[in-house]
């Protein structure tokens, strides 16, 4: 479990010692994940933690472990004629502990990436979402542009 090293309900960047709880909540999103699976997931989550272009954010629960987790990453599009490209932020892996849901963890996370693309410059704004959570992001200004899935922008 996570050490707990943050205030229940606040909003943080998630550290090494996160790495089991964050591999639990990303679990949730494909039950089909094997030993192996799950090993890649931590790998990929180690190496995201470190990454400049990438930011993990979590929320305590009030008792211990993690509510809520979720990725924000920023990419570069390339140049073009008059343009010296724009820098696109991609939120993904939104989790809820299905024990904390309907608290507004997932909002809280989202707001929080949503800053630090600010922070960054970041021009452009792709949320990838289950069908059933667009009325949560539409509340945060995401228009949607697609039915499955659901991939939000925002401006």
């Amino acid at each position: 479990m996570g050490q707990g090293i943050g205030r229940p309900g606040v909003v943080r960047q998630a550290v090494e010692c996160d790495l089991v709880e964050l591999v639990r909540l990303q679990a949730l999103r494909s039950a089909d994940l094997d030993g192996d699976g799950l090993d890649s997931l931590a790998v990929a989550l180690w190496d995201q933690l470190a990454a400049d272009d990438v930011r993990v954010l979590v929320v305590d629960a009030e008792d211990e472990g993690l509510a809520a987790c979720g990725i924000g990453a920023i990419d570069r599009c390339p140049p073009r004629p008059g343009s010296r490209g724009v820098l696109t932020g991609h939120v993904v892996g939104v989790v809820t502990d299905p024990e904390h849901r309907r608290h507004g963890h997932g909002r809280t996370v989202v707001r929080g990436l949503l800053g630090w693309f600010r922070d960054h410059d970041v021009s452009r704004v792709d949320l990838r979402v289950p069908v059933g959570n667009a009325p949560l992001h539409r509340a945060d200004s995401f228009p949607v542009s697609s039915r499955r899935g659901l991939a939000m922008r925002k401006a």
